[in-house]
């Protein structure tokens, strides 16, 4: 074992700048100063060590170099920054390490896992590993150089959502979980084959609970070492660019776990987080508030989203639980809140976190994405801060996602006293630059799976899924689906095993594919499906008031190329024939999607291919077309 004596650490290590940066909350790349930097300093090769202790006493470097004695490698404080640093040489890659903290408060002692930590042991071991993160060599310039066309606004965004532990796994080698690298491959043929432009992955920074999904984290700067080193993770997000496909992480600001090592009481005060509990603890949780108004915190937090962006590649981040930050009084009772200064519930410190993180986003990274899983009325989510938005570029829309499985859950025979569930989306659909999600919170906590939530006998649940999926789609917004949602996974997501792939098997699970890979296809092919996603005049109803039939039709529309496709539901199970719908351009309208073809596990009936216009208006529309509405269907038809 390597060790080193006290007299070894250098200390004085940090600049002026930095210094002053940091204490007025603005130093953006807090990663290159605090945490364990590989580097050679005065000759020497080692590893700096930084880390913001205000409140202790003494701290010192604890690990296997020094056989985890306190005392022997002593930290200074830098000026009144209330940062210790310090050098000690002939340390490298791969040293396990933590902080052993001595308070000036009530003789609090205590070792903590490093807050700026690259790298983590796995768990159940809590350690810091230092880690070089700057001697990867990526692959992926022409990605980088080119994304910003795939991440701008008029273009296709259909994301897959990812739980790296229960994507794949391999049974006859106890179930254990592929490799960051191991899924590198099989994850990036799926997704270009299934025809998405993104994934998102669950949490992907270290934390200590595999049920938590990655939800409480502790190393907020470390990739999970549950699949590899963070140079694994790194070759991941390379093989995913070199395959055209961007890269979401799940980011979670909004609070953190209580376990002994981690940010929770850092340094003998409450440091990281409020120290009365009714701002500073999430009771249903059981996790800590970060107090956002304190700049060091808010500075820790806005430098690690863009950590994961600059040194991981990241093209978009969503944003966890955005309504608790919002909110003073979320899921509190009456009188276990603080009002603000103001008297209102609004958590001013948090909307002002928010809204400089998005603006610091947006002004390194203006090709990227942000995301805000926002489930409240809270007005501008993804408005410019300008105009007083939060500045996120996209709010996931919780209201069409309640409405659409509930109406969905109902038996058809009851849908057409229900037919607002579908159409109340219009009163607001571009109030915010939406996503629609079938996500994870969706399939899990007794919810089942989306098929089996459809009603019905078995084949009108795999009808009723083609259908929702098709609302999806071709409904203005970007998508998001969870996978399993993508081939009818029967049973509830269990994060701990893998998705049920032999499934696929079964000509009616086949059809579930089909079905989503053809929806990918013709929504990234027609741009009237996705150009104006976000637009009011991408979306033209052509008859939302057929309530008696439950029918229901739309345009989707891009107007700057004159474009147009039309989009057809027949919500029950009974056949509509000779159904007529108003169309605004004679010629033979061809169809793009039938929900009901064989190749989708449907029945066969509809329109062998397409008709042809009659010059009888209908609908306010110069021209109509009669169509057979196959049962629970949907029909995507272009005019050619």
């Amino acid at each position: 074992m390597k060790t080193a004596s006290a007299s070894a650490v250098r200390p004085g290590m940090l600049g002026e700048l930095d210094l002053h940066l940091f204490g007025e909350g603005r130093h953006y790349r807090l990663y290159q100063v605090l945490g364990a930097q590989v580097m050679i300093f005065e000759g020497l090769a080692g590893v700096r060590f930084a880390v913001w202790a205000p409140n202790a006493r003494q701290v010192s470097v604890i690990g296997d170099f020094n056989a985890w004695r306190p005392g022997m490698h002593l930290l200074s404080p830098q000026g009144s920054s209330g940062i210790w640093a310090g050098f000690i040489p002939g340390l490298g890659q791969g040293v396990t390490y933590k902080y052993h903290i001595e308070s000036h408060h009530q003789g609090y002692v205590a070792e903590k896992a490093d807050p700026v930590a690259f790298a983590s042991e796995l768990r159940p071991k809590s350690g810091s590993v230092v880690c070089d993160i700057n001697a990867y060599r990526w692959g992926d310039e022409t990605w980088m150089r080119e994304r910003g066309p795939c991440n701008a606004m008029v273009a296709p965004i259909a994301i897959y959502e990812v739980h790296l532990g229960s994507w794949m796994r391999v049974p006859d080698e106890g179930n254990r979980w592929l490799t960051y690298r191991e899924l590198a491959p099989k994850l990036a043929a799926y997704v270009n084959d299934m025809g998405y432009t993104h994934v998102e992955f669950l949490p992907v920074a270290e934390h200590p609970l595999d049920a938590s999904w990655g939800y409480q984290l502790i190393g907020f700067f470390a990739p999970t070492s549950r699949f590899g080193t963070p140079d694994d993770f790194k070759f991941l997000i390379d093989t995913l660019h070199q395959h055209g496909i961007g890269v979401i992480i799940d980011w979670v600001p909004a609070h953190f776990p209580k376990d002994g090592h981690g940010l929770g009481y850092f340094d003998g005060t409450h440091l990281y987080e409020h120290s009365d509990p009714r701002q500073g603890e999430h009771r249903d949780w059981g996790t800590y508030i970060f107090n956002y108004g304190r700049c060091e915190v808010s500075n820790f937090l806005i430098a690690n989203a863009l950590f994961w962006l600059d040194k991981y590649h990241i093209d978009g981040l969503r944003v966890d639980a955005v309504a608790s930050l919002l909110y003073l009084d979320y899921s509190r009772q009456p009188g276990d809140w603080i009002p603000n200064t103001f008297g209102g519930n609004e958590n001013l410190d948090a909307i002002a976190f928010m809204r400089r993180c998005n603006e610091q986003i947006y002004l390194e990274f203006p090709d990227v994405l942000t995301f805000a899983e926002e489930s409240t009325a809270w007005p501008q989510v993804s408005r410019p801060t300008y105009v007083g938005g939060l500045g996120y570029g996209y709010k996931w829309d919780m209201g069409w996602m309640h409405d659409a499985l509930h109406y969905m859950g109902r038996d058809p025979a009851h849908r057409k006293y229900h037919h607002n569930e579908l159409t109340f989306r219009g009163l607001y659909m571009f109030s915010e630059n939406f996503v629609l999600p079938l996500s994870h919170d969706e399939v899990v906590h007794g919810k089942g799976a989306l098929l089996n939530r459809m009603p019905g006998d078995f084949w009108q649940k795999f009808a009723n899924l083609r259908l929702l999926l098709g609302l999806q789609y071709t409904q203005p917004g970007k998508k998001l689906l969870f996978m399993g949602g993508d081939f009818g996974q029967w049973d509830e997501w269990q994060h701990d095993r893998s998705l049920d792939w032999h499934l696929l098997q079964w000509p009616s699970h086949q059809g579930i594919q089909n079905w989503v890979r053809d929806l990918n296809r013709i929504y990234r092919q027609e741009a009237a499906l996705h150009a104006l996603d976000c637009q009011p005049w991408g979306i033209e109803w052509v008859d939302c008031n057929d309530s008696e039939q439950s029918v229901l039709s739309y345009l989707r529309k891009n107007v700057f190329a004159s474009q147009v496709v039309l989009v057809v539901f027949n919500l029950t199970p009974v056949p509509r024939y000779a159904y007529r719908v108003g169309v605004p351009r004679r010629g033979y309208w061809r169809e793009l999607l039938n929900s009901d073809a064989s190749a989708y596990f449907g029945s066969g009936m509809g329109n062998a291919g397409g008709v042809h216009t009659h010059d009888c208006p209908w609908h306010h529309q110069p021209y109509s077309i009669e169509l057979t509405l196959p049962p629970l269907s949907v029909l995507v038809l272009k005019v050619v």
